[in-house]
């Protein structure tokens, strides 16, 4: 399984609106700007998010991108499964065990249970990471990191 650009683009781009999300909608120039990526291909990767329901977009002179939930709230499963489809290591996870040459000729595949628990650990591991978790503690949220090191007495 190889994650692709549109994939880890995707986390980046979360990751800067979350940073920057208390600074209203962000424009599409400025996240292309900070995470040196192409404007027309950041519009398809927007689009899928969008469409995923992370994003409220607003057209127009004054308009942007900001997040709809907050970083906690958003999985790294859901947001590469938003811009990759599935993370199935072979096809006949992907697929089904129908489209499994394996599976056509001897109606089982012997190595289909370590598949399938290599898919449920990658899933269950990006599943448990939020967005949150990629972010400096200093935007965290984390009140503790923003009010800095605890003194002794």
């Amino acid at each position: 399984m190889k994650i692709s650009t549109k994939g880890r683009y995707a986390l980046r781009v979360m990751t800067d609106l979350a940073v920057h999300r208390d600074e209203g909608l962000i424009p599409l120039h400025e996240i292309a700007a900070r995470q040196d990526i192409t404007v027309k291909y950041l519009e398809q990767i927007i689009a899928l998010l969008s469409r995923a329901g992370f994003l409220q977009s607003v057209r127009g002179k004054s308009g942007g991108y900001r997040l709809l939930r907050e970083p906690k709230d958003y999985t790294m499963g859901e947001i590469l499964r938003a811009t990759e489809g599935k993370l199935a290591p072979t096809v006949c996870l992907e697929a089904g065990p129908e489209c499994c040459h394996r599976h056509q000729l001897f109606g089982d595949c012997m190595s289909m249970g370590f598949w399938q628990d290599f898919y449920d650990t990658i899933n269950h591991f990006l599943d448990s990471r939020t967005l949150q978790d990629l972010l400096p503690p200093e935007t965290a949220g984390n009140e503790e990191a923003k009010a800095g090191p605890a003194e002794d007495d």
